[in-house]
C-alpha cells in the first residue's frame, strides 16, 4: 500500500527552481505574482540571524482522506538573532481540508530561549478524518484493517531548563482526547472493540531529562540528542484509564570526511503498563520512524526501534541538491519479555533533498520507504530525525 502526503506546492517549487536558479538574472516569469513568490522563496539569501516566516499552499493525497488542500506556515529564528550562542528555533503550523469535508491542524515547536536556558519542545494537533486500525500486537493482518472515524486532539509539551552544559530537565504533559469514534470493517462479525474504542480522554504528567547539543534540529551536522521520560496517567476529565509510560529516544550524528556527509543513528523505546486506550499505545511507522509503514501499522504497549541514515547534504557536484539512504528495524509487544527477534520488521529506502533556506542550512526532503508490505512516499521540511 502506498501512503502519500504530497506537498504539491513544494514539488511545484522544486521543479520550477531548476530553470530559474540556472540563470544569472531574474527571468520575466519570476518578476511578478506566483512566479515571483516561488523564485524569492527558493532563492532566499537572508542571513542566518534574520527571522523568517513563510506561508505557502500545499496539497496532499492519501487513501483515507482523498485530496487534501491546506496552508503551511513556519518560522525559523535565533533568539535575539544570536547565531553564535543560540540554537535555531522552529515553529510550524499546518492546516488542511479534504474533498470529503474532513479537516485538521497541527502545530510543532522546538523553541530555545536566549542563551539556550529554556527549551520548549512539543506539538499540538487536531484532526477529524478516518485512520486505519490493524489491531494490537506484532502479528496483525495487513489485509483487513478497520477504518476508524473520530475527532482527535493531542497536546504534548516538554518544558525544560538547562541544568548543566547541554543537559535539560523539566516536566512533560501529554493530553489526548478521542471522541465520536466509530469503527468500519468489512467483516464486523469477529471484531472486538479495543480499550478506548468508544472514546477516551487521558492526561499524563511526568518528568523528562534531555541531553541536546545539536545546533540545528532540522539538519544536524554533528552532535547528540537523548531523552528519557517517565509519565503517569492522572484520573481527570472523567477518564477511567490508569497506566504508566517510560520512554527513551537516543540520536547520534557524526560527520564523515567532508562536511556534506553525515551518518545519523536513532534508537527509541516505549514501555507501558496498565490499561491503555488503543490511541495511546506506541505506534510503529510513519514519516519519522520505519518509513514505508503506515503510522500505527503496528501498535502495542512496548516498542523498540532503531534506524540509521547516510546523508549527502548537498551532493559534491551540486550546491543545493542532496540525498540520503536509510534503513530501520522495529517491533512491538505486549510486554518487554515477549519481544521476539523474528517479530522485528524492516524498512529501507532513500530520498532526495533540496536546500530550501540556504543560510540556515534547512532542506526539503522527499523520501521513499520500502517494506515487505509496500512503500510509502513522504515530503516534508527538515530531516526525519
Amino acid at each position: 500500500m502506498i501512503h502519500s502526503k504530497l506537498l504539491a506546492g513544494l514539488v511545484l517549487g522544486l521543479l520550477t527552481a531548476i530553470p530559474l536558479i540556472a540563470q544569472q538574472r531574474v527571468p520575466k516569469i519570476a518578476q511578478r505574482g506566483v512566479g515571483r513568490f516561488i523564485y524569492n522563496t527558493l532563492n532566499d539569501t537572508s542571513s542566518a540571524a534574520s527571522s523568517k516566516i513563510l506561508a505557502f499552499p500545499t496539497a496532499g493525497f492519501s487513501p483515507e482522506t482523498s485530496l487534501e488542500l491546506g496552508v503551511r506556515v513556519f518560522s525559523l529564528y535565533y533568539a535575539k538573532n544570536d547565531t553564535l550562542v543560540n540554537r535555531l528555533s522552529e515553529l510550524v503550523l499546518y492546516g488542511f481540508v479534504t474533498l470529503r469535508g474532513q479537516f485538521g491542524a497541527q502545530l510543532e515547536n522546538a523553541i530555545y530561549s536566549d542563551k539556550n536556558t529554556y527549551y520548549l519542545l512539543g506539538r499540538a494537533r487536531y484532526q477529524q478524518f478516518p485512520l486505519l486500525y490493524y489491531g494490537i500486537g506484532p502479528d496483525t493482518d495487513p489485509n483487513d484493517p478497520a477504518l476508524v472515524n473520530s475527532s482527535y486532539i493531542q497536546i504534548r509539551q516538554r518544558g525544560m531548563r538547562r541544568i548543566i552544559e547541554n543537559w535539560y530537565a523539566g516536566v512533560e504533559v501529554d493530553f489526548q482526547n478521542l471522541q465520536r469514534v466509530s469503527f468500519e470493517r468489512v467483516d464486523p462479525g469477529s471484531f472486538e472493540l479495543p480499550a478506548g474504542g468508544t472514546g477516551s480522554t487521558t492526561l499524563e504528567l511526568g518528568g523528562t531529562l534531555v541531553y541536546d547539543d545539536r545546533r540545528n534540529v532540522l539538519n544536524v551536522r554533528k552532535g547528540a540528542f537523548f531523552e528519557a521520560a517517565a509519565l503517569r496517567s492522572v484520573p481527570a476529565f472523567g477518564s477511567n484509564f490508569r497506566f504508566q509510560r517510560l520512554l527513551f529516544d537516543g540520536r547520534l550524528y557524526r560527520p564523515l570526511g567532508r562536511r556534506n556527509r553525515v551518518l545519523a543513528f536513532q534508537a527509541t523505546g516505549t514501555f507501558m503498563s496498565g490499561e491503555v486506550p488503543f490511541n495511546n499505545l506506541a505506534l510503529l511507522g510513519g514519516e519519522s520512524t520505519m518509513r514505508g509503514y503506515y503510522l500505527g501499522r503496528y501498535r502495542d504497549k512496548n516498542l523498540l526501534a532503531a534506524q540509521t541514515e547516510l546523508r549527502w547534504l548537498p551532493f559534491g557536484f551540486s550546491r543545493r541538491w542532496g540525498g540520503t539512504l536509510f534503513a530501520a528495524i522495529g517491533t512491538v509487544a505486549p510486554t518487554l519479555s515477549q519481544v521476539q527477534v523474528d517479530r522485528f520488521r524492516w524498512a529501507a529506502g532513500g530520498g532526495v533533498r533540496f536546500l530550501f533556506f540556504q543560510k540556515k542550512d534547512v532542506y526539503l526532503r522527499a523520501d521513499l520507504g520500502v517494506t515487505r508490505e509496500g512503500t510509502g512516499l513522504y515530503f516534508s521540511l527538515g530531516e526525519a530525525f
